[in-house]
């Protein structure tokens, strides 16, 4: 009996795969995502060591973060409007041209922050048409059931990244320096181009054509009209901007000057967090939450803040990692949860409007934060920013438990 019980509960996990074009879209992003985390890595140490300040990095993912936003909602209205596959094909081969361009001007030695800020903002710009399409395409590659599974097996290829993207930027940095993490960054590009381009996707509801701007606007209507998405959006867009803007600008400081430790150990802190949310997304798949699911998300992320202050504040390193470990499962876990819910409870002509809408107003404030950030880095620890910063968000997320549709909805 229990090897009865036990082949259903594999099979959960996997259902996705079923679908060829999900197999597919997944190897392609799969590639990509290790690319851009091994990217996130050599630019955040290139740009260190380029200008030997954190507030730089601050500037340089603030650029980025606004040309993300500057197209997201355009994006989204396309994408409902459009064909998401081929708004996709288009955002890869730009990506690639950009990245690639980085990569020559680095390996030639003319890379200056300047320009480093110039392509950081074309790539958030190029990605912001990718974003929106990417999560209305899922629901065209595999049945409604599946879905929960494709969610959690996109989470694991995204957290898998993170678990070997950073140790391979690690490697890669150290033995050939940040030329060729760029360059190998730029050509996962094609690869995805190449997987997305052979996926046959269902035809998606599309949205009638009334304009860009109106339909944004019909999607923001959409939006306010259901506080359960008004309201984790709005409060996550303060969450990022207090706790994940200390993180991103403050990390290789806090590995440097803390811990006293390398690059080396600046990918490990990531890939740590990369397996621990490849656990989480897999807890998620295997217990196939249905009740309370927005209860479980809050209570998830409310820990996750906990870890942030163990990471940011201890004085051993291997505590340091065990946290990284455990929120990334908080991370891997919520994040499953919210995406599941967005494409079983939005409709799928309104799908990408949301997707956008929900990636533009949770990283509204981002950019602020990084500039925040990069300006008060020197007046004080790194760490005491960062534990400052997940006090705040703790105490926004539980404000949101005041919600009674939060504490209820499935």
């Amino acid at each position: 009996m229990e090897a009865i019980a036990a082949g259903p509960s594999r099979a959960r996990v996997l259902e996705a795969f079923r679908s060829r074009d999900f197999r597919l879209l997944w190897t392609g992003q799969a590639i990509s995502m290790l690319g851009d985390m091994a990217f996130l890595v050599a630019l955040g140490w290139r740009t260190y060591t380029l200008t030997g300040s954190a507030r730089s990095l601050g500037y340089v993912l603030t650029l980025q973060g606004l040309g993300l936003l500057s197209t997201l909602l355009i994006g989204g209205a396309f994408a409902d409007r459009y064909d998401r596959r081929t708004l996709m094909l288009v955002s890869d081969a730009l990506r690639f041209v950009i990245v690639g361009a980085l990569t020559v001007v680095n390996g030639t030695g003319h890379l200056g922050l300047g320009l480093l800020l110039g392509l950081a903002f074309a790539h958030g710009l190029a990605t912001g048409f990718f974003t929106p399409a990417l999560g209305g395409l899922v629901p065209l590659v595999v049945e409604g059931p599946g879905l929960g599974s494709a969610n959690a097996l996109i989470g694991i290829a995204r957290q898998g990244s993170l678990l070997v993207g950073p140790s391979v930027a690690g490697v890669m940095y150290g033995f050939a320096g940040s030329t060729v993490v760029f360059g190998f960054n730029a050509f996962s590009f094609l690869g995805s181009f190449a997987f997305v381009w052979a996926t046959r996707p269902r035809t998606a509801e599309r949205a009638a054509a009334e304009g860009t701007l109106r339909e944004i606007r019909a999607g923001v209507r959409y939006v306010v009209g259901d506080p359960w998405l008004w309201l984790t959006i709005s409060l996550f867009a303060f969450v990022l901007m207090f706790q994940w803007a200390p993180i991103q600008v403050l990390t290789p400081k806090l590995v440097r000057s803390h811990f006293e430790l390398g690059v080396g150990a600046y990918g490990v802190v990531y890939s740590t967090l990369g397996a621990g949310m490849v656990a989480g997304a897999l807890a998620f798949a295997q217990l196939n939450l249905r009740r309370r699911r927005g209860l479980i998300s809050y209570l998830v992320w409310m820990a996750n803040s906990l870890l942030v202050i163990v990471f940011a504040l201890t004085p051993w390193f291997s505590l340091a990692l065990g946290a990284q470990f455990l929120r990334g499962a908080c991370i891997g876990f919520a994040t499953a949860v919210w995406e599941t819910m967005l494409m079983e409870l939005v409709p799928q002509h309104m799908l990408s409007r949301v997707i956008s809408l929900d990636w533009f107003g949770s990283t509204g404030l981002a950019p602020i934060g990084l500039v925040i950030v990069g300006a008060v880095s020197g007046l004080a620890a790194p760490g005491t920013i960062i534990a400052l910063g997940a006090c705040v968000s703790m105490c926004i997320v539980a404000a949101g438990l005041l919600s009674r549709q939060i504490r209820t909805i499935d």
